[in-house]
Protein backbone atom coordinates (compact mmCIF):
# COMPACT_ATOMS: atom_id res chain seq x y z
CA UNK A 1 0.00 0.00 0.00
CA UNK A 2 2.78 2.77 0.76
CA UNK A 3 4.74 1.64 -2.16
CA UNK A 4 1.45 2.61 -4.44
CA UNK A 5 0.91 5.67 -2.13
CA UNK A 6 4.32 6.92 -3.13
CA UNK A 7 3.92 5.96 -6.96
CA UNK A 8 0.73 8.51 -6.64
CA UNK A 9 2.13 11.21 -4.68
CA UNK A 10 5.19 11.25 -7.80
CA UNK A 11 1.92 11.62 -9.92
CA UNK A 12 0.63 14.61 -8.19
CA UNK A 13 4.32 16.10 -7.96
CA UNK A 14 4.06 15.93 -11.62
CA UNK A 15 0.71 17.45 -11.57
CA UNK A 16 1.67 20.26 -8.88
CA UNK A 17 4.52 21.17 -11.53
CA UNK A 18 2.28 21.34 -14.11
CA UNK A 19 0.03 23.94 -11.90
CA UNK A 20 3.30 26.18 -11.12
CA UNK A 21 4.10 26.52 -14.48
CA UNK A 22 0.22 26.97 -15.45
CA UNK A 23 -0.15 29.43 -12.81
CA UNK A 24 2.56 31.33 -13.98
CA UNK A 25 2.47 31.32 -17.84
CA UNK A 26 -1.49 32.07 -17.76
CA UNK A 27 -3.12 32.98 -14.44
CA UNK A 28 -0.64 35.54 -13.11
CA UNK A 29 -0.48 37.15 -16.15
CA UNK A 30 -4.32 37.26 -16.71
CA UNK A 31 -5.49 38.17 -13.03
CA UNK A 32 -2.33 39.10 -11.06
CA UNK A 33 -0.40 37.85 -8.66
CA UNK A 34 -2.46 37.59 -5.39
CA UNK A 35 -5.74 36.43 -7.50
CA UNK A 36 -3.88 33.92 -9.59
CA UNK A 37 -2.26 32.19 -6.64
CA UNK A 38 -5.31 31.38 -4.75
CA UNK A 39 -6.55 30.05 -8.25
CA UNK A 40 -3.48 28.23 -8.59
CA UNK A 41 -3.93 26.99 -5.13
CA UNK A 42 -7.74 25.94 -5.41
CA UNK A 43 -7.12 24.60 -8.44
CA UNK A 44 -4.32 21.82 -7.49
CA UNK A 45 -6.33 21.17 -3.98
CA UNK A 46 -8.92 20.15 -6.44
CA UNK A 47 -6.91 17.92 -8.93
CA UNK A 48 -5.04 16.35 -5.89
CA UNK A 49 -8.66 15.59 -4.48
CA UNK A 50 -9.89 14.63 -8.21
CA UNK A 51 -6.58 11.97 -8.16
CA UNK A 52 -7.16 10.44 -4.82
CA UNK A 53 -10.44 9.25 -5.70
CA UNK A 54 -9.72 8.26 -8.96
CA UNK A 55 -6.48 6.32 -7.28
CA UNK A 56 -7.64 5.07 -3.48
CA UNK A 57 -8.82 1.52 -4.64
CA UNK A 58 -5.80 1.05 -6.36
CA UNK A 59 -3.68 2.29 -3.56
CA UNK A 60 -5.49 -0.01 -1.62
CA UNK A 61 -6.45 1.21 2.74
CA UNK A 62 -8.33 -1.30 4.17
CA UNK A 63 -9.62 1.04 6.96
CA UNK A 64 -9.78 4.75 7.84
CA UNK A 65 -6.47 4.62 10.14
CA UNK A 66 -4.39 3.23 6.94
CA UNK A 67 -5.76 6.37 4.47
CA UNK A 68 -5.05 8.67 7.14
CA UNK A 69 -1.55 6.97 6.93
CA UNK A 70 -1.35 7.74 3.65
CA UNK A 71 -2.00 11.21 3.73
CA UNK A 72 0.28 11.50 6.49
CA UNK A 73 2.98 9.79 3.81
CA UNK A 74 1.89 12.08 0.83
CA UNK A 75 2.54 14.95 3.46
CA UNK A 76 5.81 14.47 4.78
CA UNK A 77 6.93 13.52 1.19
CA UNK A 78 5.46 17.10 0.24
CA UNK A 79 6.72 19.05 2.63
CA UNK A 80 10.27 17.46 2.26
CA UNK A 81 9.71 18.50 -1.62
CA UNK A 82 8.78 21.87 -0.78
CA UNK A 83 11.16 22.97 1.30
CA UNK A 84 14.19 20.91 0.79
CA UNK A 85 14.08 21.32 -3.30
CA UNK A 86 12.59 24.66 -3.19
CA UNK A 87 15.27 25.50 -1.43
CA UNK A 88 18.35 23.14 -2.28
CA UNK A 89 17.58 22.71 -5.93
CA UNK A 90 15.47 25.80 -7.26
CA UNK A 91 17.69 27.92 -4.97
CA UNK A 92 14.53 29.78 -2.95
CA UNK A 93 14.76 31.47 0.44
CA UNK A 94 13.65 30.31 3.54
CA UNK A 95 11.27 33.44 3.70
CA UNK A 96 10.04 32.96 0.14
CA UNK A 97 8.99 29.51 0.86
CA UNK A 98 7.37 30.29 3.92
CA UNK A 99 5.83 33.50 2.75
CA UNK A 100 3.30 31.25 0.82
CA UNK A 101 1.99 30.35 4.34
CA UNK A 102 0.83 33.73 5.32
CA UNK A 103 -2.61 33.44 4.95
CA UNK A 104 -2.95 37.36 6.60
CA UNK A 105 -1.59 38.22 3.17
CA UNK A 106 -3.83 36.31 0.96
CA UNK A 107 -1.94 33.18 0.68
CA UNK A 108 -3.92 30.23 0.20
CA UNK A 109 -1.29 27.54 -0.12
CA UNK A 110 -2.08 26.12 3.72
CA UNK A 111 -4.39 24.35 1.82
CA UNK A 112 -2.53 22.51 -0.69
CA UNK A 113 -0.99 20.05 2.39
CA UNK A 114 -4.45 20.41 4.53
CA UNK A 115 -5.69 18.85 1.08
CA UNK A 116 -2.78 15.95 0.50
CA UNK A 117 -3.17 15.10 4.17
CA UNK A 118 -7.36 14.31 3.96
CA UNK A 119 -7.02 13.73 0.47
CA UNK A 120 -6.81 9.55 0.78
CA UNK A 121 -9.16 9.17 3.86
CA UNK A 122 -11.74 11.46 1.81
CA UNK A 123 -11.99 9.91 -1.12
CA UNK A 124 -12.17 6.70 0.66
CA UNK A 125 -15.33 7.93 2.06
CA UNK A 126 -16.39 9.28 -1.61
CA UNK A 127 -15.68 5.84 -2.97
CA UNK A 128 -17.21 3.53 -0.23
CA UNK A 129 -14.18 2.09 1.23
Amino acid sequence: MILRAIIIWFILMVIAIVNGAFRGAVLIPKFGELIGRIISTLLLCALILLTAILTIRWIGPSNPGQAWLVGLVWLGLTIAFEFLAGHYVFGNSWEQLLADYNVLRGRLWVLVPITTLVAPWLAARIRGM
